[in-house]
């Protein structure tokens, strides 16, 4: 590392360490659900109190991490905005780095589900792009697998 980067590091005391979670507004919880769960074999726990099963699920990662919160248009927001369905202006795709690419793969076609794929040769990235119940893109990224 550069020595601008170092100093930069030692005086800095606040900053993101890792991205927490992505929430997507479902317009049905138990599709959305069964797509994370049975497609990218992600485990679907309760959210918490205020929360309930009627109006949220939260989707943990292999190390038990909820990196998705599914909520209802109904559930309750710290922070509110309207929720028209529809693109999601600036945001583009959220990205998962993944494990079995041909079984994802198998498992999208088995459903009938709509995908593209691509490879990065350079950087061993094989890649599946799929839209989730609700139209939020997601980048799978298979890293030499």
């Amino acid at each position: 590392m550069n020595s601008t980067f170092l100093q930069f590091e030692t005086r800095v005391r606040a900053r993101v360490v890792a991205l927490d979670h992505f929430c997507v507004v479902a317009s049905d919880l138990d599709r959305s659900e069964a797509f994370y769960r049975d497609v990218l074999s992600l485990e679907s726990c309760p959210a918490p109190a205020p929360l309930t099963r009627e109006t949220a699920r939260w989707i943990y990662d292999h190390e038990e991490r909820p990196i998705i919160h599914l909520n209802a248009k109904s559930a309750p927001r710290a922070m509110d905005r309207d929720m028209t369905k529809g693109p999601t202006g600036a945001l583009h795709h959220i990205a998962l780095r993944c494990e079995g690419f041909d079984d994802i793969r198998d498992r999208l076609e088995d459903r009938g589900l709509t995908y593209e794929s691509n490879a990065i040769q350079s950087i061993g990235l094989r890649q599946i792009f799929v839209h989730d119940p609700d139209g939020v893109l997601l980048e799978l990224n298979f890293f030499e697998d």
